[in-house]
């Protein structure tokens, strides 16, 4: 080819290039950071970048999950047509042809089971219009009281424990923008470095503003490196320790005498409980220094304002729901709650962790988190549904216990959207043995996860760049991700898909949605004089003040900033305290003879959740391409366990094999794995079934364990 060709076709190619900017939101963490994908087409390839926006949350950061999120978006392993599984494989089916099966099945079971033989798994990802759909369609379109989500694994101890202290439940209390002001601060079991990067600069500006932090975590990580005092806790004695906390704030009368009086009760039980208790057994219980524990006691205590956020290393534990409530008796001891500077934090990890939880997925709960089992929320809700309040079901039970009862025979059907309980939930053989029991079982999701490929019908739902929507973040700030990328093959999005089932099995009246506004739009209504009350909120008041915070009770209302200044949500307008104990309701595991070290998990900054979507991602594959187990190298001699090398772990539930990674950062009594991998390095096979008897989390974060190494 001549130079005068070859310059002809380059100047043809740079003229043909074009570029497309779409606006989203990142689908991964509760920052819900603000983004922009900026798409560089040329005839021959596409080229992306990720680039942050500017918002009240974020302030415009990203992190390397946010700036990497689209390459699983258009991953070629994107489901892009409904699969049905024929003889073990999956072939392509037209939605006609998938909806016809589902309205068959689901008929079937119903008529031969009775309603509640269906059932429905949700998800803490989805918009807050599918996730108010979802909970909708399990009770009108199935009639079925069996419905709970992923963020049970999640938020559900954080939530019950806020819920029952202070009568509601949002994320913060107070806004983000608080905490670089705030003098002394309290991380108990997050390691926000890691799990919510974009939120560490509040912290960095509340240290360089003189700010006090105290971590708590057995290991040291990103974020405990940051502190001024770190408690290296023993798993699972976190209820012990925020009982040393208190009292000497009690004992060194660094209570406030008068907020307590006006505002609270339960104090005197607890007063009472805590003069029972003995500093130096505590610190035996929970492995941390005496003097350790009255420092951090009396830096609380004697600071004009304090915040104490707590995250799933508190929350995953067979008594999360009673440690978050002791360390939010902390809180109200010292009278650090419904001031300017001073409040709770329940750091949230999923996206829409927050908005998820409020609007009926979970098992118990109605819209505007109103109680499924309260008859006046009952006849609101079902006056706003169109139905006869004795034809809206019951409550069912947990997440996990759903998979219990699938394994019981009492359910024989499951409509999952967006979820991976065979690698999410404990003891995940058994999981994955239960799944496999159903007569049918339709999964809703983008790629075939490790759940997906035991379905009988897969449904390709659309991505985070597709899918327009409100989120509702960290702060519970109600935000509008837009979302204008072309939708993938003949993906559609959840809430269509929702509705087009719905349709099928005879309730079109009640799903005859045309948008994610209109459903927004019911939603607002069905809020309505609820804790959680969107009413006021609209799509064009989001776009106009970048997000609100809730309760927004009309549209003349800013939204709430800081919660309880002058009462909490309780009838009688008081907080409440409750007496805890340094010994769990439910046993927890405990080092053995034969299992003898302590086991705990939590995640890694480059992967999310059980990393179906991050491992379609290239780049933080990359960065974490296989699992593996933290362990202080004198623990590893013991067990001769060489450094980067594999190694069995054992409970009693079962075993995986992970690479090894020496650390003298973690308690020589502890080994830590990640959550993030599947199948043989899946570290939930090792987790108990028991749990919590108030929220029903399990105890993710407590297994007791041994070690052997695996021969070359």
């Amino acid at each position: 080819m001549t130079e005068k060709l070859l310059r002809y076709f380059r100047t043809r190619q740079k003229e043909a290039e074009t570029e497309k900017l779409y606006d989203t939101q990142c689908p991964f963490c509760s920052m819900q950071c603000k983004m922009q994908l900026i798409e560089q087409s040329t005839v021959t390839r596409k080229k992306y970048q990720t680039v942050g926006k500017d918002n009240p949350t974020s302030e415009g950061r990203l992190c390397i999950k946010g700036l990497n999120a689209h390459q699983h978006a258009v991953h070629t392993d994107r489901i892009k047509h409904p699969l049905r599984k024929i003889n073990g494989e999956f072939h392509p089916i037209s939605w006609d042809e998938a909806y016809a099966l589902i309205s068959e099945k689901f008929a079937a079971i119903q008529t031969k089971h009775g309603k509640n033989a269906l059932s429905v798994y949700g998800s803490a990802t989805i918009t807050n219009e599918e996730a108010y759909l979802l909970g909708k369609f399990a009770r009108v379109g199935l009639e079925t009281k069996y419905i709970d989500y992923n963020g049970r694994l999640c938020m559900s101890a954080a939530a019950s424990a806020a819920a029952q202290t202070f009568g509601v439940d949002r994320g913060f209390t107070n806004t983000i923008s608080e905490i670089p002001h705030t003098r002394c601060i309290v991380l108990a079991g997050t390691n926000i470095a890691e799990c919510q990067p974009t939120i560490m600069p509040y912290f960095e500006r509340a240290k360089e503003n003189g700010a006090f932090i105290i971590a708590i975590d057995p290991r040291e990580t990103s974020t405990t490196k940051m502190a001024d005092l770190h408690l290296k806790v023993k798993p699972g004695m976190d209820s012990a320790l925020a009982n040393g906390l208190l009292k000497v704030i009690v004992d060194e009368n660094l209570i406030d005498e008068s907020f307590i009086e006006e505002r609270v009760n339960g104090f005197d039980e607890v007063k009472e409980h805590i003069a029972t208790l003995d500093l130096n057994e505590i610190a035996e219980q929970t492995g941390v220094p005496v003097e350790q524990i009255i420092k951090a006691g009396t830096v609380f205590g004697r600071e004009d304002s304090g915040m104490i956020f707590t995250a799933r290393g508190v929350e995953q534990q067979t008594d999360g729901s009673i440690s978050v409530r002791n360390f939010l008796n902390i809180l109200l001891a010292t009278g650090k709650i419904g001031k300017k500077n001073s409040g709770f934090g329940a750091v949230t990890g999923q996206g829409n962790g927050q908005g998820a939880r409020e609007h009926g997925q979970k098992a118990d709960q109605l819209p505007g988190y109103r109680s499924i089992e309260n008859e006046e929320h009952r006849k609101y809700i079902a006056d706003v549904w169109g139905i006869k309040e004795k034809d809206l079901p019951r409550k069912g039970v947990s997440a996990f216990e759903t998979i219990q009862k699938i394994d019981e025979g009492e359910i024989k059907g499951m409509f999952l959207m967006c979820s991976n309980p065979v690698v999410s939930n404990p003891s995940a053989e058994f999981v994955k043995k239960a799944l496999e029991k159903l007569d049918f079982f339709v999964v809703v999701d983008m790629f075939i996860s490790e759940t997906a490929r035991l379905a009988d019908l897969i449904l390709p739902t659309t991505s985070y760049l597709e899918t327009p929507g409100t989120m509702t973040n960290v702060e519970g700030r109600v935000t509008l991700r837009e979302a204008s990328f072309p939708v993938q093959g003949e993906a559609k999005h959840d809430w269509q898909i929702i509705c087009e089932v719905a349709q099928v099995l005879g309730k079109e009246k009640y799903f005859s949605f045309s948008s994610p506004e209109e459903v927004f739009n019911e939603l607002r209504i069905a809020s309505k004089g609820g804790k959680a009350d969107y009413s006021g909120i609209t799509y064009d008041r989001i776009r106009e003040k970048e997000g609100i915070l809730w309760p927004c009770p009309d549209e003349d209302h800013p939204g709430t900033e800081r919660l309880f200044e002058k009462e909490f949500a309780h009838d009688d307008g008081k907080a409440s305290m409750v007496v805890v104990p340094n010994t769990p309701e439910i046993p927890k595991d405990t080092p053995t003879v034969d299992f003898p070290l302590y086991l705990t998990t939590g995640r890694v900054m480059a992967h999310y959740l059980t990393g179906v979507q991050t491992r379609k991602s290239s780049t933080l594959a990359a960065h974490d391409f296989e699992s593996y187990m933290e362990i202080h190298p004198s623990t590893a001699e013991k067990y001769h366990i060489q450094d980067n090398t594999l190694v069995k772990i054992e409970s009693e539930r079962g075993s995986i094999v992970v690479r090894s990674k020496w650390s003298e950062t973690i308690r020589k009594d502890t080994v830590f794995v990640p959550f993030h991998w599947a199948d043989s390095q899946n570290v939930n096979r090792l987790v108990s079934k028991k749990l919590d008897p108030t929220c029903k989390m399990p105890g993710f974060k407590v297994s007791a364990v041994k070690l052997s190494p695996v021969a070359n």
